[in-house]
């Protein structure tokens, strides 16, 4: 054998040896894969269930909400129409009441001034004399 066969032999030799110690990390690298591929079926597995309930989900909530639109509708109108009724009812009620209130207010005062006027005849004491009460000093 000549030196340039000993040299491709033990290169071989090398190139072998490198070639089984990069074997071990692609055959992990393999199974890292493996397990990838697995944990990605499970999750499509459980994802496509867990997206037809979210649809079931969405479009219950959707029909609801369509019963919340009708019921928040009818309270509006509701609303506008107690306010109209109670701007009805203050006006045709209210000013009547009003104006009755002011005449009996002032019926009463009316009384109630002459009653003061019978009860002091010569009405009440004048000058600079009369003190808070409206009575002279002696």
């Amino acid at each position: 054998m000549t030196g340039g066969e000993i040299a491709g032999l033990l290169a071989a030799g090398v190139f072998a040896v490198l070639v089984a110690l990069l074997a071990v990390p692609i055959l992990k690298l393999g199974k890292v894969f493996d397990e990838l591929r697995l944990t990605i079926r499970a999750l499509n597995n459980e994802t496509v269930p867990l997206i037809d309930e979210v649809t079931r989900t969405v479009s219950t909530t959707n029909s609801q909400l369509e019963k919340v639109d009708g019921i928040t509708t009818n309270v509006s109108d509701a609303s506008a129409n107690v306010s109209a009724l109670s701007s009805l009812v203050a006006s045709t009620v209210g000013q009547p009441l009003i104006k009755v209130a002011a005449f009996s207010h002032g019926v009463r005062r009316a009384f109630a001034g002459e009653a003061e006027h019978r009860a002091d005849p010569y009405g009440p004491a004048a000058g600079p004399a009369a003190g808070p009460t409206g009575e002279g000093t002696p």
